[in-house]
């Protein structure tokens, strides 16, 4: 029997997902004829043109590719690895990701001590050893118009930090599709990821499903995993990510939160962009970095002001979307 499916999902990171696999191939399945986890790999290629599909059937036969034909975003591509996932639990994990010795397997035992979580997820680190949030907060009118550390700091037990360690396993609202494992039966009782995000916030609101329908999410602090965080998405444009990312959290937020949340946080937004156009106008006449940080500033208070088109983010018009 599969202890655990190991899905990624990969898009133009050849490399990183070479190496990401390495690390599979070291600390998990050198050691399972000693007793150790049975695992399976699966890659979802979402159409990178970079060779992935035959880089990784080359350096690492042993893992199931599933290669789609055009690039479909974070959900649905962990959906068509779900899909074919034949273990007791799965693991969604970037392609960006290095997996530590025991991290896995002590996220399995977890789930397998405490049929009431649904999911777990481990405290990322970088590559140097630091702690990155490892925890998403639903987003609402509080979290997108009170600065984050403040929140952090008043109400500590509602928004973890990255900044106050952690001594035991904590209930949260979600954790980062970075690496989210998940028993089997959430998927096959509630679905798969919801795919009307094509990338942020997708695992936000299937945890808020997951939670809804009676299971725990669960944030384990002392199970550490490298996380190279941007890695997977490093070389894309940064206006548009930074679209994609409003266009998930409008959509979050008219879902969870109504649509007057979704109105209150556009003219948060709104008012923010424009004055940080004006007070950052001067520092981007003398300094490049300022410079192109301003115009991202200035590309997203366009995209707002002309309504939230779609086509204009990392996800592909509504239209060319559904017909791939």
């Amino acid at each position: 029997m599969i202890d655990l499916s190991i899905v990624i999902v990969s898009y133009e990171t050849r490399d990183i997902t070479l190496e990401c696999l390495d690390a599979i191939d070291r600390e998990l399945r050198a050691r399972q004829d000693a007793g150790g986890l049975v695992t399976e790999t699966i890659v979802v290629d979402n159409a990178s043109s970079d060779g992935s599909a035959q880089a990784i059937a080359a350096r690492h036969p042993w893992v199931k590719g599933i290669t789609l034909p055009s690039n479909v975003g974070f959900a649905r591509g962990c959906n068509a690895g779900l899909r074919e996932a034949a273990g007791r639990h799965a693991v969604l994990l970037n392609s960006d990701t290095i997996v530590r010795r025991g991290a896995l397997e002590r996220c399995v035992e977890f789930l397998d001590a405490h049929c009431d979580v649904g999911v777990v997820g481990p405290q990322l680190l970088h590559a140097d050893g630091r702690r990155q949030n490892s925890v998403h907060s639903a987003p609402g009118v509080l979290t997108e118009l009170v600065p984050r550390g403040v929140l952090e700091m008043l109400l500590p037990r509602s928004f973890p930090s990255k900044r106050r360690r952690i001594a035991a396993p904590v209930d949260v609202d979600a954790v980062l599709g970075a690496c989210l494992v998940v028993r089997r039966d959430v998927w096959q009782k509630l679905g798969g990821l919801p795919e009307e995000y094509f990338m942020f916030l997708e695992e936000t609101d299937w945890c808020w499903s997951i939670r809804d329908a009676g299971w725990r999410i669960v944030h384990l602090p002392d199970v550490e995993l490298v996380h190279l965080s941007g890695a997977s998405s490093a070389r894309r444009d940064a206006l548009r990510k930074r679209i994609e990312y409003h266009r998930s959290l409008y959509r979050f937020l008219a879902k969870r939160r109504g649509t007057v949340a979704v109105c209150v946080v556009r003219a948060q937004r709104i008012v923010k962009g424009a004055v940080g156009l004006v007070l950052g106008a001067p520092l981007a006449c003398i300094s490049g970095s300022q410079r192109r940080r301003w115009r991202e500033r200035a590309g997203l208070l366009s995209w707002h002001l002309r309504g939230c088109p779609d086509g204009e983010g990392l996800a592909p018009a509504a239209g060319a979307q559904e017909a791939s």
